[in-house]
């Protein structure tokens, strides 16, 4: 359900039944890829379950990419199908953005539109009107799924510019959502909220899959702190979590309402989960994922230190996880900080048509390296992981994972700057946010925060990846070979953060 409108199971399967016989009826195929860019709603679920009943390929993207973004997702997906959410954004007209990516694109062969909530839909609701409940099974019954078809693409928040595409299946898939879930302590009378993308892996393995696997409700509201808690009251919600910015907006808040989250059995976040259960006086657990097919979370049930201290163990017992020394294959000391690499029934099989970065992907005995740092702690025969930080160059703002390589090709094209690098730099609420490090030309003027972000839109650029900082240096550092140090310019953004918040107390 959503403030607009409830689902029971009963329609919520003629209405997606309907549409993806819709969708096949208006020239779709299976196997064909779709391009989605839609909010939290119940449309963007009846969608996605329209075309897995289809055997569609969603390919699971975000309202705010913009036509840099969506044109590289075309062209690596040859994508037929374009669905937008037309209440999804406030700042853009995705519907008239879409007719222009078909124009441009002649492939796009359909584009279809609509509110959050259905009603009033452009083409979505005209799709479902046009077919029967008696037609729409007679369609789907020609389309054959094994549990080993590819499902949907989802996309690596990595360190390149152009997103990585992430092959899900449906046996895996399904599987992989229902271990996450039952080591949260979910069951068919859960009461779940989810207030982030719903299109994102953590928004469907976490709260969209195990509604339909348990039975369980599912409750989603806008990402905003009081419209959380007005929902967790007037719900009975008993399972949240925070992947983006709720966690912090709840530590920052002045006056928690801790009489309308009795219902709450658990509260997952990233990290910080100690302060957040004495600040919401409910059972908090940190947990950790990755969408190429890693979650871990502590039960319920575990002692404070393993849900406040570590990210939990592997929800499925069949993952085998080595932490290893960063550009290399030896393991690190025990209890040392090194990177995390798994395999796993749902690990990554290979990117998606980019033969390179899925040789780089893997050890030579087959784990992923997953580029994060992490240590572990054993209890009993089993490791529980510590996130420590990323050894990639990407950021998280607010749980959308972004590369820095697309940002640092257009800055090499601004008239005034000879060499920009990006790199992330700490925020209370965001959690990080794009700093700019900038070697100007001879004779010309720094751009403004402004300035740069209004050059970056006009060359396609989503606005979540624009910097948020702009900082003048003389030369880029450099490592003892010659190479681009990284590392040191990701200290200077952290120590000028932590200057400015030494000064403002």
């Amino acid at each position: 359900m959503s403030e607009a409108r409830s689902l029971s199971f009963a329609e919520f399967d003629d209405l997606t039944e309907r549409l993806g016989a819709g969708l096949l009826l208006a020239g779709l195929r299976p196997s064909e890829r779709v391009l989605f860019q839609m909010g939290t709603c119940i449309a963007t679920a009846v969608c996605l379950f329209a075309c897995f009943k289809a055997g569609l390929i969603p390919v699971c993207s975000i309202p705010q990419f913009r036509r840099r973004e969506m044109e590289q997702l075309i062209d690596a997906t040859g994508a037929a199908a374009h669905f937008v959410q037309t209440d999804a954004s406030r700042s853009a007209d995705l519907a008239a953005f879409s007719r222009e990516l078909a124009r441009d694109h002649p492939q796009l062969r359909l584009t279809l539109a609509g509110q959050g909530d259905l009603a009033g839909s452009e083409s979505m609701e005209a799709l479902i009107a046009g077919v029967t409940s008696s037609q729409a099974r007679q369609v789907l019954l020609d389309v054959d799924i094994d549990p080993e078809d590819l499902m949907k693409f989802q996309l690596s928040g990595g360190s390149t510019g152009a997103p990585k595409i992430i092959p899900r299946f449906h046996g895996e898939y399904l599987q992989h959502s229902l271990d996450w879930a039952k080591q949260f302590g979910k069951s068919k009378d859960s009461v779940c909220l989810w207030s982030l993308p719903l299109i994102h892996n953590g928004g469907q393995i976490w709260a969209l899959f195990p509604t339909f696997l348990l039975g369980c409700k599912l409750v989603l509201c806008e990402n905003d702190i009081d419209a959380v808690f007005d929902a967790i009251h007037r719900h009975g919600i008993t399972h949240g979590l925070s992947i983006g910015p709720i966690a912090p907006q709840i530590l920052a808040h002045k006056n928690i309402p801790k009489d309308k989250l009795k219902s709450l059995r658990i509260f997952g976040c990233m990290n910080r989960a100690g302060a957040l259960e004495d600040a919401l006086g409910v059972p908090c657990a940190n947990v950790y994922g990755i969408t190429e097919g890693f979650v871990a979370v502590a039960p319920p049930s575990s002692d404070p230190h393993w849900r406040h201290e570590t990210n939990g163990m592997p929800a499925s017992p069949h993952n085998e996880l080595s932490v290893l020394q960063p550009d290399s294959e030896e393991p690190v000391e025990s209890g040392g900080v090194g990177e995390l690499c798994f395999r796993g029934p749902s690990s990554l099989v290979g990117y998606f048509n980019d033969q390179a970065a899925s040789a780089a992907a893997y050890t030579s005995t087959g784990l992923f390296r997953t580029g994060d740092l992490v240590r572990t702690e054993q209890r009993g025969q089993q490791d529980w992981i510590v996130f420590m930080g990323r050894a990639k160059d990407n950021i998280d703002r607010g749980g959308e994972k972004f590369g820095v390589e697309d940002i640092e090709v257009l800055l090499g094209t601004h008239p005034s700057i000879a060499d920009g690098k990006v790199v992330a730099m700490p925020d209370p609420v965001m959690g990080e946010r794009a700093c700019a490090f900038l070697v100007m030309r001879p004779g010309h003027s720094t751009p403004g925060v402004e300035e740069l972000g209004e050059f970056l839109r006009s060359s396609g650029l989503a606005r979540f990846k624009w910097p948020e900082r702009i900082e003048v240096i003389n030369a880029m550092p450099t490592t003892g070979v010659g190479k681009l140090d990284r590392n040191r310019l990701r200290q200077l953004a952290r120590d000028l953060v932590q200057q400015e918040k030494m000064a403002a107390d």
